[in-house]
């Protein structure tokens, strides 16, 4: 089952591609996740989608062999991405990702038991308000042990980083049961000590079977990992997964999986070799192209 729990990293501000390149990258993709890359106006945020993209066909052909063209994700209403289990048998009953996006970095997480959540978020200061009034205007997603922390932890820029790392924690723990914007944010309360030994109260009752992971990347890049019981999964998204009711050993089994290192990718390491060489042809047809219109 070890072979369900991945994480992968890519530093997107080391890939300098040519528009050829990025339409090139782009087409090892099905035609149906083109519209979700393209309607992005700024290239930045262009690039973030089709990494993002990229990194879960390239996990899910990573983990089960599966081609890019075979393979079938999906997403609830809430929009979380899914695997269609029902076509890949049942090796990894609730294999489940989460992908997340923010300044320099796209990462992805995978379970193949237990549901996983990941968010990054890169310190950024507010563009126009100071960060007392940013800072303010969050407020109401917070508990008050949760707030009483930020405003009483130094200075503005460590009050930020305050609510950005607590920020990251609830974001992952919403993605991984697949519930969206909508989930309360303000009862979903985090406890630490350093940002370790990482519990959670839902409503003040402390919540078990879950675990939290928390580490700060380079550049102020701070990264959260949630996993835990599927039984606590919106109601869309348990329809997608395979198994809801464990006993408690057999739970364990995905619970207790050591957890993997983050692996940093290049974009050439998450296209296969086969579909490398499909980009190579394709880039050297559309320099032929170039070519031929200018002479």
């Amino acid at each position: 089952m070890k072979r369900g729990v991945q994480r992968w990293i890519v530093d997107i501000s080391a890939w300098n591609f040519s528009p050829s390149e990025f339409t090139s990258a782009m087409s090892v993709l099905p035609q149906q996740e083109h519209s979700s890359i393209t309607r992005y106006v700024k290239m930045e945020d262009r690039k973030r989608a089709l990494v993002s993209r990229l990194l879960q066909y390239a996990v899910v052909h990573e983990v089960f062999g599966i081609p890019f063209d075979k393979i079938m994700i999906k997403r609830t209403v809430e929009g979380k991405p899914y695997l269609e289990l029902d076509k890949i048998g049942h090796e990894f009953p609730n294999f489940n990702f989460s992908v997340s996006h923010h300044g320099d970095f796209v990462a992805i997480a995978s379970e193949p038991l237990c549901l996983v959540g990941l968010d990054i978020v890169s310190h950024v200061l507010p563009v126009k308000e100071t960060i007392p009034e940013f800072i303010e205007h969050l407020s109401p997603y917070f508990s008050s042990t949760e707030w009483s922390k930020i405003t009483n932890c130094g200075t503005c820029d460590n009050m930020l980083e305050e609510l950005y790392r607590y920020w990251s924690l609830k974001e992952a723990f919403v993605k991984a049961i697949g519930s969206g914007l909508g989930y309360s944010l303000d009862a979903v309360e985090f406890h630490h000590c350093n940002w370790t030994n990482i519990s959670l109260k839902i409503h003040g009752k402390e919540v078990r079977h879950w675990r939290f992971w928390h580490f700060v990347l380079r550049k102020r890049h701070y990264v959260s990992i949630a996993w835990g019981h599927p039984h606590m999964a919106s109601e869309s998204y348990k329809k997608a997964l395979g198994w809801i009711d464990f006993e408690e050993d057999e739970y364990n089994m995905g619970f207790d999986l050591p957890d993997a290192n983050f692996k940093l990718k290049t974009i050439e390491q998450i296209i296969p070799n086969c579909l490398v060489l499909e980009c190579n042809q394709s880039l050297r047809i559309i320099s032929m192209v170039g070519n031929f219109s200018t002479t």
